[in-house]
């Protein structure tokens, strides 16, 4: 496992993404997950799945400092006291005294924002929530919201289709994690020429190139999620080689501004 050193905190590279599991399959694919060695979690509020994540965690018998917790605010609970009641409700569901980290899922108008951050900084206080960051918010917001409390991560979409070369600059400046989700770029990654030469090269397949490519990158970890236990495997095998600068370098070339997630009442992107 690579680790990413963030502020002075060490978080698993590679991590594993829990959006649209839900019920028994959810445990059962988290308590798997771990049982592979992802020592990293995501889940969310909207996800609707925090109990199921928590259950899966306390079956893969993992103990709990191991395992980098991550979940979201929901953007309706951004109000004073309604977030911090927010929080302490999705760890009753996870079942576990603290997250690791806890995001604002999406931006919103600025003093709601605040408001919310304001509440998460006290319960990194209190010791509920290690530490505060944000998802989806593009450069000017991270600054704003920076203002208000000191952030640690922003989880954006990015992968070799996106280049997202402002965010990555500012997480250098500002010292924050980019956790990228939607890796994959929904499965269109195999059909890229380059990334199946690097494979072929690596006797790996263009995905396993792709998600090398992120976690080789300083200050940036991952959260894919996949249901099939061979592709969960397979997304965890990419420790074994490393790209080289020029390969790294044409990897970046593919960006094209490629967005999968861009809903119609989002930020203005930096991209």
């Amino acid at each position: 496992m690579i680790f990413q050193e963030v502020q002075g905190v060490r978080v698993p590279a590679l991590g594993f993404g829990t959006y649209r599991l839900t019920g028994e399959e959810c445990v059962r694919i988290v308590a798997d997950a771990l049982a592979l060695g992802y020592r990293h979690l995501d889940t969310a509020q909207s996800y609707d799945n925090e109990a199921e994540v928590g259950r899966g965690l306390r079956a893969a018998g993992v103990a709990r400092e191991e395992v980098f917790l991550v979940s979201k605010v929901r953007p309706r609970h951004y109000a004073h006291g309604r977030a911090a009641d927010s929080v302490r409700a999705s760890l009753d569901a996870l079942g576990t005294g603290y997250v690791d980290l806890m995001l604002l899922h999406w931006p919103a108008e600025e003093a709601a924002v605040a408001a919310a951050l304001e509440d998460l900084a006290e319960l990194q206080r209190e010791g509920l929530v290690r530490h505060v960051g944000v998802s989806n918010f593009p450069s000017a917001l991270v600054a704003r919201a920076a203002q208000v409390t000191r952030l640690f991560c922003n989880q954006v979409e990015y992968h070799p289709f996106l280049a997202q070369r402002r965010l990555l600059a500012q997480a250098a400046e500002l010292d924050l994690l980019v956790t990228a989700y939607r890796p994959l770029a929904k499965g269109l990654l195999g059909a890229e020429p380059l990334l199946r030469a690097l494979g072929a090269r690596y006797g790996k397949t263009p995905e396993q190139v792709a998600l090398r490519w992120l976690v080789q990158q300083p200050r940036v970890a991952t959260v894919p999620k996949s249901a099939d236990p061979g592709r969960r495997a397979a997304n965890l095998d990419v420790f074994d080689f490393a790209l080289t600068p020029d390969e790294m370098a044409a990897v970046h070339g593919l960006a094209h501004g490629q967005r999968f997630v861009a809903p119609d009442d989002g930020p203005a992107w930096d991209e």
